[in-house]
This record gives C-alpha cells, structure tokens and sequence, in this order.
C-alpha cells in the first residue's frame, strides 16, 4: 500500500543520486548502494553499519582525494541509501504480517 511518504522519499532520493553536484551521479548511486570505490568503502560500510560512530578519523584520510563538497555529497549519498535499504527491509516485514 502506497504511503503519503513514497513521493517525498523518491524525491530526495532523486535529488541526492541524480541531481547536480560536485560528484558524479554514478558515483553517488554506488555509495548509496554500498558499493563504490575502495578508498571509500570503510567510510560507506560505517556510515551503513554503525553511523553514529563515524567521527573525523574516518574522514581525514579521504580530505586529499575529496573537496569538502564532494565528501558531504558522498557521506548524505551513503545514508540516504542505507536509510534506503532499511526502509525498505521494513516495509517487507510489514507487509508479510
């Protein structure tokens, strides 16, 4: 069943993966998948994991290959999607009551 939600969801989902920005898209729809490129993935796998815990020792290494912008664009990328995915999870179980 469709929630007064879907719509707000799928529009900031399309604006994070696929709006402008100072990182690609594709790039950006691969972190929220939880996939991207290596020097990302501990950052991606602890934003998906435990979020809470991301501090700046999980960041600094990246601040040489990454602007500010482009790790803010990755970082709200990689929570948008596992925020995604949980969502999702949930609404699984949901339906399955």
């Amino acid at each position: 069943m469709p929630s007064r939600h879907d719509a707000l969801q799928r529009a900031t989902l399309s604006a994070v993966l696929n709006g402008p920005g100072h990182t690609s898209a594709t790039l950006r729809q691969s972190v929220a998948r939880g996939d991207g490129p290596a020097d990302l993935a501990g950052l991606v796998q602890r934003i998906r994991t435990e979020p809470s815990s991301v501090t700046d020792v999980d960041v600094d290494p990246l601040r040489g290959r990454y602007t500010e912008d482009q790790l803010f664009e990755l970082i709200v990328a990689a929570a948008v999607g596992a925020a995604h995915d949980r969502r999702t999870a949930a609404l699984l179980v949901l339906e399955g009551l």
